[in-house]
């Protein structure tokens, strides 16, 4: 049986996007080649061709999750659910020897629970397998081949095909992390909040295990969010054009430059946190040209003419017992009289220490950190 899914009827896909980054994300996407994009509860609609579907997964920074419509329809009980689902052809989007895993969001609806309604989806998947070929294929709930959301809102919904293949947050970089680590996707809006184009150096005084300074370095080397990245889940989408994925992935890693040394530094306190910096930014190309250091803010040399990127720590005390509030009293301090001439983004997860530092800000703009609501907010060093 032939389906024309959803996806295919108007080329129409959701990106994922924290909140405060709608926007910033919505400019990325139009960037890649996307049309009509839509802001939307947690994310934004827009279409976009084949090829665009391929650049945008492979590229984008922002946002978190590319979903493809497969079907949407009125559904009014758990019954309907089952029935509608077990009803598509899914052996056409992957095969028994592939895993699968299910997410599910539920409000106002009828189904109230989101963990049945993805149960209810899964047993149909699988009977459905059944039917065709006798078996069925695993769950897996960890790196899973192939990911479904399901969303129910007011009694309507949408059973999405995950084209990411994973949340895009994960880089691949990253193997190693300090406690509470910033998220990627958070980093790279740091980065193209800050304007930052390479013209003057970048440096990050608190480093931690160096998530701003490896989007730092993608940003600036132009190197794929999904570089990466082994598998994508748009390869199962029934339509999927290996050569256009080809043309796509060929043209993007091409244009990838190398890194000038000394334009990206960074320190940190801890000498830990700087090997686990070290080892990821060496995980991707140019890697070995950022300059790090063992080293507390305190102690550097003046940085002029600069942007500097940091994500503080932001629990009510450090390691050791230091006062929070007297810690970013003192990075304050440093900024005004180490760092003139320069433009400072601070990332705060707690937004009660920005009053402490004692500057003036430029501005302060919201940023989620998963739980987090946090601030970035510029100061301009003159």
């Amino acid at each position: 049986m032939r389906v024309i899914y959803t996806y295919q009827k108007h080329d129409s896909y959701f990106a994922q996007a924290a909140d405060g980054m709608e926007d910033l994300a919505a400019r990325e996407l139009e960037d890649l080649g996307a049309v009509q994009v839509k802001p939307a509860f947690h994310g934004l609609h827009f279409t976009a061709t084949p090829e665009a579907l391929y650049r945008i997964t492979y590229t984008a920074r922002i946002i978190s999750r590319v979903l493809a419509p497969l079907i949407v329809f009125d559904c009014h009980s758990t019954d309907y659910l089952y029935k509608t689902a077990r009803s598509l052809p899914w052996t056409s989007i992957f095969g028994l020897g592939k895993t699968f895993v299910i997410s599910a969001n539920v409000s106002g609806s009828r189904i109230r629970h989101s963990q049945y309604a993805a149960l209810v989806l899964k047993d149909a998947i699988v009977d459905s397998f059944r039917d065709a070929c006798g078996d069925r294929p695993s769950v897996a709930r960890i790196d899973a081949d192939v990911c479904f959301n399901l969303h129910i809102a007011d009694n309507r919904a949408t059973i999405y095909l995950d084209a990411s293949g994973g949340s895009l947050h994960r880089r691949g970089y990253r193997r190693e992390s300090v406690d509470a680590p910033m998220q990627e996707t958070l980093a790279a809006a740091v980065i193209r909040l800050s304007s930052w184009d390479g013209e003057v150096p970048l440096y990050d005084p608190m480093c931690g295990s160096g998530t701003l300074l490896c989007e730092a370095l993608m940003h600036y080397c132009r190197v794929p969010a999904a570089f990466l990245r082994r598998s994508f889940g748009f390869t199962c989408l029934p339509d999927f054009d290996a050569q256009a994925w080809h043309r796509v992935k060929s043209e993007a890693d091409a244009a990838i430059r190398p890194l000038p040394k000394g334009l990206i530094a960074g320190s940190d306190i801890s000498e830990r946190a700087i090997g686990m910096a070290r080892a990821n930014s060496r995980m991707l190309p140019s890697g070995d040209a950022i300059r790090l250091s063992g080293k507390a803010f305190a102690d550097l040399a003046p940085i002029r003419d600069s942007v500097i990127v940091c994500n503080p720590p932001y629990g009510l005390r450090m390691h050791g017992g230091q006062d929070m509030a007297a810690f970013m009293k003192g990075f304050g301090d440093f900024l005004k009289r180490q760092c003139t001439g320069s433009t400072a983004y601070v990332y705060f997860g707690n937004r009660e220490l920005i009053k402490s530092v004692g500057l003036r800000t430029a501005w302060k703009k919201p940023l989620k950190n998963g739980q987090l609501d946090g601030r970035l907010v510029k100061y301009e060093l003159y």
